[in-house]
């Protein structure tokens, strides 16, 4: 919910989120990550070569969180990384950050949306999954722009029926996995390890980051907590302890099912692999694509709040035009936010010549764009964590890191080996991020006045 703040007159974001509501946006900012994105991997990495670099990503998001954590709760701002890079490095720290969490929050749910009309058109063969990626958009930006405590409240009922359905996935399909057909092929299509499956193990870090995309999309909310100092920890960190586990479970109960090639390059993985165990009529594989929805609507929801909040943020600084930070004069919400990244969004879903380019399918580069964005965040919210941790030593922190410098280390590492291995095996991709960059940076110089007004 937005306010005004008296004592400055401009917009303010009002306390209302409990601790289990952070939890429900956490999870439910990643979840649709396991039902889909992630299969992708499998193409150039094969499951084994893909299992270590999704471990090697779950530990890269595990040390990032517990690091992030602590400049989320010493600095409760809606602009999250921004407003940490800002007061780190000043107004081009705060511009990379900021464009970077706006190409993230903005690229990934027109993926998911994607994803939704794929799930649907397994129901209806008719129903063209564009129209009802845009219906999707139509749905759930109304929703986030009634208010942010329904939104929240939503957000946690559909995340935990996202997870109960994954969990009646692995359930289901059990009876038939085998190990066998988990391992075959397992390193880039080949039985034994080799350099090639090397390669492919890099080239398929997108899609392992995809399990874990936008988890940092709590601290855009941290301005809304009650008690942010106490409840984004434990949401933080029972978030990315939950993931984990479940990303590990559908990826190996999916792969053990039957041919996992046949799951490499779709959208709906976990439909597709239940097929192999209960076959096309079983009531268990329609519950699951009607159940599947909650976790891409968990995450499409939750990100659209999360756009939303980073678009308000950067607006209300003088960073994007001025009239993005006003609120609903009913609903007191960011609706003019909302809705402009529902409108780059759509344009997205329907950008295949631009977008389907590397020989890859539009929803994989659009992942690929969204996590460029999530990987220059964490670059600059680490060094932010560095820095503040410099130049302000007697700044409050409600939550340190533990195990510094290493954990902040390891996540700034991992994170730049992700970013030079994900520019190299997707050149044009990253070209056009770059080109995103520049073009922002050039509003940025340009509209220097706004800031200062």
């Amino acid at each position: 919910m937005s306010t005004t703040s008296p004592a400055s007159g401009v917009p303010a974001l009002k306390p209302v989120l409990s601790t289990l509501q952070l939890w429900g946006i956490a999870v439910g900012l990643v979840i649709s990550g396991e039902y889909f994105g992630w299969s992708y991997g499998w193409a150039s990495a094969g499951t084994l070569g893909f299992t270590v670099t999704a471990l090697f990503i779950a530990a890269m998001y595990t040390t990032f969180i517990f690091s992030f954590t602590e400049l989320t709760t010493s600095i409760p701002h809606a602009g999250g990384p921004f407003a940490y890079s800002k007061r780190a490095f000043g107004p081009v720290g705060g511009y990379l950050a900021g464009i970077a969490t706006l190409v993230e929050f903005v690229f990934a749910p027109p993926a998911i949306a994607l994803a939704i009309g794929a799930y649907l058109n397994v129901q209806f063969p008719a129903l063209d999954p564009k129209v009802a990626a845009v219906g999707a958009y139509v749905v759930f930006m109304t929703l986030n722009i009634v208010g942010v405590s329904i939104a929240a409240t939503f957000e946690l009922f559909v995340t935990i029926l996202a997870i109960f359905e994954l969990l009646v996935f692995m359930g289901v399909v059990s009876p038939g996995f085998s190990m066998a057909n988990f391992v075959k092929g397992g390193w880039a299509g080949q039985d034994s390890f080799s350099l090639a499956a090397i390669g492919g193990m890099f080239a398929a870090i997108p899609f392992a980051i995809w399990f874990f995309l936008a988890i940092e999309g709590v601290a855009m909310a941290a301005e809304e907590a009650k008690d942010p100092k106490r409840s984004i920890p434990i949401a933080y960190i029972a978030g990315i302890l939950t993931l984990v586990v479940l990303a590990v479970g559908v990826m190996v109960f999916a792969g053990g099912a039957g041919d996992w090639t046949k799951l490499a390059n779709i959208n709906d993985p976990l439909p597709q692999a239940m097929k192999l165990i209960v076959g096309e009529s079983s009531g268990w594989l329609h519950m699951l694509v009607w159940l599947g929805l909650f976790g891409l609507v968990a995450s499409f929801h939750g990100i659209i709040l999360g756009y939303s909040r980073q678009i308000f943020a950067l607006s209300r600084e003088g960073y994007l035009p001025a009239f993005l930070c006003k609120v609903h004069p009913k609903f007191n919400t960011p609706h003019r936010a909302i809705l402009a990244g529902g409108v780059v969004g759509i344009a997205a879903i329907f950008s295949d010549e631009l977008i389907q380019i590397g020989g890859m399918t539009l929803t994989a580069n659009i992942v690929t764009m969204s996590v460029f964005g999530a990987i220059l965040m964490y670059i600059m919210s680490m060094l932010s964590l560095f820095k503040l941790r410099k130049s302000e030593p007697g700044m409050v922190r409600p939550f340190t890191a533990p195990l510094y410098p290493f954990f902040p280390a390891f996540a700034l590492a991992a994170a730049l080996v992700c970013l030079l291995t994900m520019a190299y095996y997707n050149a044009i991709v990253a070209g056009l991020f770059v080109g995103i960059l520049v073009l922002g940076y050039a509003y940025f110089v340009l509209t220097k006045h706004q800031r200062q007004d």
